[in-house]
């Protein structure tokens, strides 16, 4: 579970219903602030939005990406390059093909699909080719999910507008009751208050942390690429690994030099 994800909508739920209560008091969670009508036209029309903009597959899909915001991914390049650094060395003190039997303890699908491609005498351009072209497809895939919540970012308040438009018309048409137009202009602001929360509350921000993700995956990624065409090349462990480390921060950098030694003390 990331935490901080969840922290952080929990923390915003709790933002705006301290703000109803400190002003309004709790009945007015359920006297002021839900209307059936407003949620109906706010969530069922910028859904409805969603749907147009994409397939029945990709809105499905992006319905069911919701978790991925909340779930700790594991997107270590330091760990990558330990991986890649192992199998340099295997390949140095033993050919490439004592690569394959190192296949078998791997995990990562797209690390093992390289090896393999390696072993298999693969031609450096083509390795790098078919790596790149998956690569490409992973991030495809992922844009196509971050779009599908961006999308819904950007139509929530504007169907929080329509609904506000529509309450301000009921309200202009029975002008002649004064005591009825403060309670309309209410109702009319909810489902702009709503489009804002799904918005600002929820879509944003997953599509965010998505986007975070999808760019700490493909860096990894990016590392097993050039660390893979690197251990074909034949070049020295250490000098993959000083190369690698350039795809890291400078702080990832110190960790992992600080992990590095430590290993080497052992």
């Amino acid at each position: 579970m990331d935490i901080a994800s969840l922290i952080g909508t929990l923390m915003g739920l709790a933002m705006v219903l301290f703000g109803i209560i400190q002003s309004a008091g709790v009945s007015a969670i359920w006297n002021t602030y839900m209307d059936f009508p407003s949620a109906v036209i706010t969530i069922g029309g910028s859904i409805a939005g969603v749907l147009a903009c994409n397939s029945m597959a990709d809105f499905i899909n992006g319905f069911k990406s919701a978790g991925n915001a909340f779930k700790l991914h594991k997107n270590d390049p330091s760990e990558i390059i330990g991986n890649i650094i192992n199998l340099s060395n295997i390949a140095r003190k033993e050919g490439l093909l004592a690569l394959e039997e190192a296949a078998n303890d791997i995990d990562d699908d797209f690390l093992k699909k390289g090896v393999m491609l390696v072993v298999d005498g693969t031609d450096p351009e083509l390795v790098r080719g078919i790596l790149e072209t998956d690569l490409g497809c992973i991030e495809d895939r992922h844009k196509k999910v971050i779009g599908f919540w961006e999308k819904w970012g950007e139509l929530a308040p504007a169907w929080g507008m329509i609904g506000t438009l529509i309450g301000l018309i009921n309200m202009l048409k029975d002008l002649q009751d004064a005591s009825s137009i403060g309670p309309n202009m209410a109702v009319a602001l909810i489902t702009t208050l709503y489009g804002s929360l799904i918005s600002n509350w929820i879509c944003n921000p997953i599509a965010s942390k998505m986007s975070d993700n999808n760019a700490r995956e493909i860096i990894m990624k990016e590392v097993t690429v050039e660390g893979l065409l690197s251990i074909q090349a034949g070049e020295n462990p250490r000098v993959i690994e000083e190369k690698l480390k350039s795809f890291l921060s400078p702080q990832a950098r110190e960790a992992y030099n600080a992990q590095d030694e430590a290993g080497g003390e052992e």
